[in-house]
């Protein structure tokens, strides 16, 4: 199941139906935003992997992209980015 980008909480979608104005049940803040779809990638041109997407300014508002897909979404992709790179730092670190 899902989590949102903004609290981890899960979020109960069937399919990958979210609407627009939809809203995470345990923070309030708007689901089919940037940073909870699958696309979503910090490490990434436009912080997008997909090539064609129009991507908004603001990752964290809702908006009009086609392109949405439910994913893991950003805080848990920062997670993965920080934790992946304090592993690569410690490796070149002089003892």
């Amino acid at each position: 199941m899902p989590g949102c980008a903004h609290c981890g909480g899960e979020l109960d979608i069937v399919g990958n139906q979210v609407g627009r104005r939809d809203t995470c049940p345990h923070c309030g803040e708007e689901v089919h935003s940037c940073r909870n779809c699958r696309h979503f990638d910090v490490t990434v041109a436009k912080q997008c992997k997909e090539p064609f997407a129009e991507v908004p300014s603001d990752k964290d508002e809702a908006n009009f992209c086609e392109l949405f897909q439910v994913g893991e979404g950003g805080l848990h992709a920062k997670e993965n980015k920080d934790s992946l790179l304090s592993a690569a730092e410690s490796l070149f670190k002089k003892k």
